[in-house]
């Protein structure tokens, strides 16, 4: 048990660290009271440019519980802590085979670490390559225009996460985050983002993690089979009996099905096999690409630059009528990246290095989109990002060039980019284009809504020469694989809909908490085979 001191104010260009110390002296305690503390959170205050400033919060543990206790009731900011990690606790019978998991990106992977743990032996199928090859050939994707549509920034070992900020920032209040958190930590991580209130890995040292995450679950007994994608699932009397993969029939209790938000072959095996599968709500847009400089005058005012502070980021939103427009997925001093998984398909995404230290910025400007605009059926969902993507690229003229807009000319409702500070960094090349010949007028017009509201809100969003990127369609899965409350499909008991993919989670932490989670029902469900 501890107490978690909240809202101490650190001085910019002071040590966050020292709110341990202020969180002491705050409550009038002494050093040799105090068993252990460290820093729990770290956030920055720079709604007034005269007093930036750290808002953090300690941990204290005392050697006394009982004034733990009387100073959480007393104290103003001050409340009890106590970690409580996920139980792992297999029961029940031996399972008749050990547990096969779809896809290795954070649901995936946390599932199949937690299983590991625990005497499971699961069997990992991924259609993609380990992260060394995986990286080697979205490379030469983004060197040459060769599109490998098993093995991309969506396919392969980390998921569509491995390629982006590796942001860990999430809303759900589980228990499990904190230890997903921890773990990733363990592996390699940065320990700051154990207590950053937008904790990010970085692309570059995301990718060393994944390979000790790898590393963990084989030494745990998993298997991890790489090349391999999942092509039936054999459900008999309303349970999963064997999957297969690779050609081969491998029998089966417990099916996971963490494929992410782009397995549309997946996806139609399901749709076949008359599984329940709903229509989801989702969001297309471009990326946005500004100078890095101009978001941090636009944050920070005249202390841009200042050292002490944090590379500028932003998260904006607007709703009119019930429609929304947001940005999403922000990566300070980042690029924007090819992301195609199909061929003849254009789809970008953004991605930032750990130290974030590019001359641009770009997020994802983006519409939200439903069965209003795509109809009811689940297949109308993938239909619609598709249509998006192959129009893309026909208004890139090929090759997987970009179409590109600059943030005047879509304005004004003209089409052409005026290319001036702002280099477009999209590795394949852009093309000036008129993104009303994209996007339904009514997306189109939200995405114009929401550049202006934007720029009025942070100085230098709408700059003229900001550059919009297309086409942003894989914001998250476009359904739900629905599931009932013990987790599994409600027509086949033992196939677990997971993660990102199945419409559960939106993000790096959230999908790997719902591993957990999975991961927790199989337990629940029975014990290690024998």
């Amino acid at each position: 048990m501890a107490i978690l001191v909240q809202n101490i104010p650190v001085p910019l260009g002071e040590d966050p660290a020292t709110a341990c110390q202020k969180a002491l002296r705050r409550l009038g305690l002494r050093p040799a009271q105090l068993a252990e503390s460290h820093l729990a959170k770290v956030s920055l205050d720079a709604r007034r440019r005269d007093r930036v400033r750290y808002v953090c919060s300690a941990e204290l543990a005392l050697h006394d519980p009982a004034l733990e206790e009387r100073l959480a009731a007393r104290e103003q900011g001050v409340r009890l802590v106590r970690e409580t990690p996920p139980a792992f606790a297999p029961a029940g019978a031996p399972l008749a085979h050990r547990p096969v998991v779809v896809g290795l990106g954070p649901a995936g992977m946390f599932c199949t670490l937690a299983l590991a743990g625990q005497g499971y032996r699961p069997l990992v199928l991924e259609r993609g390559a380990p992260v060394e090859r995986r990286v080697a050939a979205v490379e030469r994707f983004w060197r040459t225009g060769e599109l490998d549509p098993a093995c991309n920034v969506q396919f392969g070992e980390g998921g569509a996460g491995t390629f982006s900020d590796g942001k860990l920032t999430t809303r759900i209040g589980d228990e499990r985050c904190g230890w997903v958190l921890r773990q990733l930590a363990a592996f390699g991580a940065p320990e700051e983002i154990l207590h950053r209130a937008k904790p990010h890995i970085g692309t570059d040292r995301l990718r060393q993690v994944v390979r000790k995450v790898r590393g963990e679950i084989l030494r745990l007994g998993g298997e991890i089979r790489f090349d391999t994608r999942l092509e039936e699932i054999e459900i008999v009397g309303g349970r999963v009996v064997s999957c297969t993969a690779g050609g081969e029939k491998i029998p089966c209790s417990r099916l996971v099905l963490a494929v992410g938000h782009s397995a549309r072959d997946t996806f139609a095996l399901l749709f076949d096999k008359g599984l329940p599968v709903a229509p989801k709500p989702f969001s297309v847009g471009v990326r946005v690409e500004h100078l890095q400089g101009d978001i941090d005058r636009g944050l920070y005012g005249d202390l841009a630059g200042d050292p002490h502070l944090p590379v500028g980021e932003y998260q904006l939103s607007r709703r009119v009528d019930g429609q929304g427009v947001y940005t999403f997925c922000m990566c300070p001093g980042g690029t924007v990246v090819p992301a195609a998984s199909e061929e003849g398909g254009v789809v970008v995404n953004g991605m930032s290095e750990y130290a974030r230290s590019g001359p641009n910025a770009n997020s994802a400007l983006v519409a939200g989109v439903d069965s209003r605009d795509f109809g009811q059926d689940p297949r109308a969902g993938i239909a619609f990002q598709r249509q998006l993507e192959r129009a893309a690229f026909a208004l890139g003229g090929g090759g997987y060039r970009a179409p590109c807009q600059s943030a005047d000319a879509f304005l004004a409702g003209r089409p052409g980019a005026n290319f001036g500070r702002v280099a477009p960094s999209y590795a394949l090349g852009v093309a000036p284009a008129d993104f009303s010949r994209l996007f339904p007028p009514r997306v189109y017009g939200m995405l114009q809504l929401g550049l202006r509201d934007f720029g009025r809100k942070l100085p230098g969003f709408d700059a003229a020469d900001t550059l919009l990127t297309g086409v942003e369609t894989r914001t998250s899965s476009p359904v739900r694989v629905l599931r009932g409350e013990d987790l599994c499909s409600p027509a086949a008991f033992g196939l677990y809909p997971c993660g990102e993919g199945a419409g559960y989670a939106g993000g790096i932490v959230s999908a790997a908490v719902d591993g957990v989670r999975v991961a927790q029902a199989i337990m629940g469900s029975g014990s290690p085979a024998r």
